[in-house]
């Protein structure tokens, strides 16, 4: 855990290594979707548009999301509401938020939805793996206890360890939690499995909107496991956290989406273009 990387000199301005790990997201995964942009015959220069749209979007409807959720507990004030460098956003939020601004960016400048779909798709995996290291130097969204050679014991006045005193598993002189599960490290691991399957399954596609449906139906299993270890959630309905029920809705989301595509025509928007089609002005 570190969540101030480094200081700038004279200015005494900390950089948090959370909001660095978003940034580094942020960048990492619109140059990849702008790189299968171009090989994909489709304009680059939309993507950079509408990555910015996404982020806002994903930004705003991850900490809006945290916001209500917590509201009462880990939000307080209204200040709270702007303490994003210390963390404190939900991915399915970002989802939610980014997928909104998608849909209204296209809204206003029309372009194929189901290539930029697939394009896109495993930008979001690298997003996952990237910004979830990000929360494990920031100590948010932790593991249960954990007596395995994985488990990780974070310091003093971490979230880890907030919570274990106020559990009372801990005195609060303690200067480190108890091992816990480093979920996080797991969340990432797994963002970037998925996006060497993704990649894989690129060239292999038959549709369209294949590669972006593959994630919504693998994505949510993961994400649902992963939850099971986690501790800083309670169940809300049937046993299971918001994030599971998020899950299986966007399971299901996914394989209705998958049957959709089967009873189209098989072909892909890129073998019909010779050129790149410039579609942002």
């Amino acid at each position: 855990m570190r969540q101030i990387l480094f200081t700038i000199p004279i200015f005494g301005v900390p950089i948090f290594g959370y909001g660095t790990m978003l940034f580094l997201a942020f960048i990492g995964s619109t140059q990849l979707a702008a790189w299968r942009a171009r090989r994909e015959k489709l304009d680059p220069e939309l993507l950079y548009d509408l990555a910015l749209w996404v982020f806002i979007g994903g930004l705003v409807g991850a900490r809006l999301f945290y916001v209500i959720q917590y509201w009462g507990d880990r939000i307080r004030t209204v200040g709270d509401i702007f303490r994003i460098w210390e963390g404190g956003i939900v991915l399915y939020g970002s989802i939610m938020g980014g997928t909104a601004a998608f849909f209204f960016y296209r809204f206003l400048r029309p372009f194929p939805l189901r290539p930029l779909l697939d394009v896109v798709a495993p930008s979001l995996a690298l997003g996952v793996a990237l910004g979830r290291f990000g929360c494990f130097l920031n100590g948010c969204c932790y593991g249960d206890f954990c007596d395995l050679p994985v488990g990780v014991a974070f310091p003093k006045n971490s979230p880890p360890w907030n919570a274990q005193v106020v559990s009372r598993l801990i005195d609060a002189k303690a200067h480190w939690s108890l091992p816990v599960h480093p979920t996080q490290i797991y969340s990432s691991l797994d963002g970037l499995i998925l996006l060497l399957l993704l990649t894989a399954y690129y060239p292999l596609r038959r549709r369209d909107g294949e590669v972006m449906a593959l994630l919504m139906v693998t994505y949510p299993i993961s994400r649902f496991l992963i939850e099971y270890l986690r501790n800083d959630e309670g169940a809300i309905f049937a046993g299971l956290t918001i994030s599971q029920n998020i899950s299986v809705l966007l399971f299901a989301w996914g394989l209705l989406y998958w049957n959709y595509l089967r009873r189209l025509p098989e072909g892909r928007y890129a073998d019909q273009k010779a050129e790149p089609v410039l579609v942002a002005k």
